[in-house]
């Protein structure tokens, strides 16, 4: 953990790294493309300073034909935040949590959708695509069972009204479904199981609480680091994408992988 951390400062300690960063927020971008960001760098720089950003894990990299294509990884920034803001600021935390929470219960009641929909109007997009990797200290078995049929322990999100208690369920089978019920014959699919390895890897296709014409896609991959497991997410969506969709995505998986199925999975919590 020293060494990650120790990582993750020195890779946020320069302002281009950073600056990388914010492009990246934005959308993922080629090495090439990044490198016409900045003019007065060399190309050589700029690999340099994503490779740093890279082995932080705040950078992740995938191939794509002849491409890099470089996807910002926001979990290590969550972990950091987890670990070095937010117990300092615990006691300031619970009030506006507690008034974060009071005025969540208010749009709720006014018929206004859960974090993970955002669903408010905005321009139209054709596209995005989520890409983050998660390290959790425990076997891929222990990962892959909590991922699938844990899913209620730690999945925090519901589709169900406000003040209605519901439950979740994910069978880990080809045309599985990962159902949310409540009440007498009242649901919502998140998901249906269309390719699975357990435990490496397995593929959903569901809404993921959007609305409307949008078809979505999200992989879970796992793979051994030692005594650990790398949890890798990708999730692409199409179709009429509201404005504000894939950045409650982003927070939403960050929130989800890499913090309550972290702790689930590491403390039981």
């Amino acid at each position: 953990m020293n060494n990650e951390l120790t990582l993750l400062f020195k890779a946020l300690s320069h302002p281009i790294r950073r600056e990388i960063l914010d492009l990246l927020k934005q959308a993922s971008q080629t090495t090439g493309q990044l490198a016409e960001r900045f003019p007065d760098l060399s190309r050589y720089a700029v690999m340099k300073h994503l490779s740093l950003l890279e082995k932080a894990n705040l950078v992740l990299v995938r191939r794509e034909g002849k491409y890099r294509v470089n996807f910002l990884n926001a979990v290590p920034l969550q972990e950091l935040y987890d670990r070095w803001v937010g117990q300092y600021e615990s006691k300031l935390a619970g009030s506006l949590v507690m008034l974060r929470d009071n005025l969540h219960q208010a749009h709720s009641e006014k018929g206004e959708s859960n974090h993970m929909e955002q669903a408010s109007p905005g321009k139209e997009s054709t596209t995005f695509r989520i890409e983050q990797e998660i390290v959790i200290q425990a076997p891929r078995e222990k990962v892959f069972e909590a991922l699938t049929q844990d899913v209620q322990s730690w999945w925090q999100y519901r589709l169900a009204p406000a003040g209605v208690k519901s439950t979740l369920q994910l069978k880990p089978e080809l045309g599985g479904t990962f159902i949310e019920t409540w009440g007498d014959h009242q649901g919502a699919l998140w998901g249906t199981v269309y390719y699975i390895h357990a435990p490496v890897e397995i593929r959903l296709q569901g809404h993921l609480g959007m609305k409307g014409a949008v078809n979505s896609s999200y992989i879970y991959q796992l793979e051994e680091k030692g005594d650990a497991t790398v949890l890798k997410l990708s999730h692409t969506a199409s179709g009429y994408i509201e404005d504000g969709w894939k950045e409650s995505h982003e927070h939403g998986w960050q929130e989800l992988l890499g913090k309550f199925l972290k702790d689930y999975v590491e403390q039981g919590q």
